[in-house]
């Protein structure tokens, strides 16, 4: 059988990776202000259990992901018998592995963000009457974009990478598809040693381009906050 195009390859990476991001986004703002600014019980181990995948073998996150959202699953089997939807071995568990994986960067990042954003200018906005609401998205977000902004850049970088979650969940069927961390395996397997080489050249590209994207972004955002 034929590899995939290199294009083919980094298309499907580029999109999961955007993908993950940016269902991380949404999710990962919300747990990082909570955690910044609310006390509750269990925080301790909501804050363990979000770190998690960062202290254990990526493929044991895959393995555990794939018990639980494969068609056998609790989860999986609810989405297959309630709407036809199957998630393991498919583009969609790919995007789930990596926002698993990318998940933890984005939340420690942005919850040190709004730790160091001041609580008295929130409580100022809210006494020139501006409600909690408006109050986060006009004072509180604004100033912790850096870390939002650098916390979104690792998660994509991660997600670019991601491997060990993404061999267990989507696997390497064509449903799932080939990105480049499962393209550079499967060329070692078969002995493809230049496919390898070209793919993980044009990973740590792409990673080191997101890097610095993320880096300008922050550079630009620090001008402007000195202006």
């Amino acid at each position: 059988m034929n590899s995939p195009s290199l294009s083919s390859v980094v298309l499907l990476t580029l999109s999961i990776a955007l993908a993950a991001t940016i269902v991380i986004l949404p999710l990962g703002i919300a747990l990082a202000y909570l955690l910044a600014r609310w006390r509750f019980p269990g925080k301790r181990i909501v804050e363990a259990l979000i770190t998690l995948p960062l202290a254990i073998p990526p493929v044991a996150v895959g393995f555990v992901l794939l018990r639980l959202l494969g068609r056998r699953g609790p989860i999986g089997a609810f989405l297959d018998r309630a709407f036809g939807i199957q998630i393991a071995f498919t583009w969609t568990a790919a995007v789930v592995a990596a926002v698993v994986m990318a998940f933890p960067l984005f939340v420690i990042s942005a919850r040190q963000a709004f730790e160091a954003t001041d609580p008295r200018l929130e409580a100022l906005a809210r006494t020139l009457g501006r409600g909690r609401a408006r109050t986060f998205f006009t004072v509180t977000l604004p100033l912790g974009s850096r870390g939002i902004v650098y916390g979104a850049t690792l998660s994509f970088a991660r997600a670019l990478g991601e491997f060990g979650a993404t061999s267990m969940l989507a696997g390497f069927s064509p449903a799932g598809g080939e990105t480049l961390a499962t393209g550079i395996f499967s060329a070692v397997n078969i002995g493809d040693d230049g496919r390898a080489l070209a793919l993980a050249a044009v990973s740590a590209a792409l990673s080191l381009a997101a890097i610095l994207l993320g880096q300008a972004m922050l550079a630009r955002d620090r001008q402007g906050a000195c202006r």
